[in-house]
């Protein structure tokens, strides 16, 4: 891997990481710096540092809920991509957060998470489901047999919370998260932050 390169902690069912994994991609790309991805299981992180989320989400602000939903709607239009509010929210990504990893082990990580962000946050669909990931899996040319073995593994489940984990340890708490030379940047917006710091080397 380039000496260089920004490691990005993410997990598919935050509309926010959709939007900042939209853009990580061309930005890495302007810099020549690779990408180091770590799929994580948000919902263990907020469990752990951030049970904040929950409550906003029972009772939320409704002037920050309308300002949030806003923004989100802007950025979509920035980023190019189409978000709505599934039903079937929060989902339990586990399975396709596992799937991420088996995607990155055959080094077409980019496909499948780009299809499942698209399958949940463009269309709705329910990545929960096992029946689902394997079309997303067989549609990003993945091996479907040992894409199924390999999401309920043990090895997968504990590379999943080694990651989680790890995130924690930084000083993590929520998804997207990237670091670039040990400096953490969170949230979609922090992107621009990031490629301000790297074009006048701030860090």
């Amino acid at each position: 891997m380039n000496a260089n390169y920004i490691e990005f902690y993410f997990d598919c069912s935050s509309p926010w990481t959709y939007l900042a994994f939209a853009e990580i991609v061309s930005l890495s790309q302007r810099h020549e710096l690779d990408i180091d991805w770590r799929p994580v299981l948000v919902g263990g992180v907020f469990n752990t540092v951030n049970q904040d989320v929950y409550e906003f989400r029972k009772k939320p602000n409704p002037l920050k809920l309308n300002y949030s939903n806003e923004d989100l709607h802007l950025w979509s239009k920035i980023r190019g991509i189409s978000i709505s509010f599934p039903k079937v929210f929060p989902v339990n990504s586990v399975k396709a957060m596992r799937g991420c990893l088996f995607a990155n082990q055959e080094s077409k990580l980019v496909e499948f998470a780009n299809n499942v962000f698209q399958a949940y946050w463009g269309e709705g669909k329910d990545i929960s489901q096992e029946d689902l990931l394997l079309t997303i899996a067989k549609n990003s040319n993945l091996d479907t047999e040992e894409f199924k073995k390999f999401i309920t593994s043990q090895e997968a489940k504990d590379l999943l919370i080694k990651n989680t984990d790890e995130l924690i340890g930084r000083g993590g708490f929520g998804s997207p998260t990237f670091f670039y030379k040990e400096k953490m940047f969170f949230g979609n917006d922090r992107l621009h932050l990031l490629e301000e710091a790297i074009t006048r080397n701030l860090i």
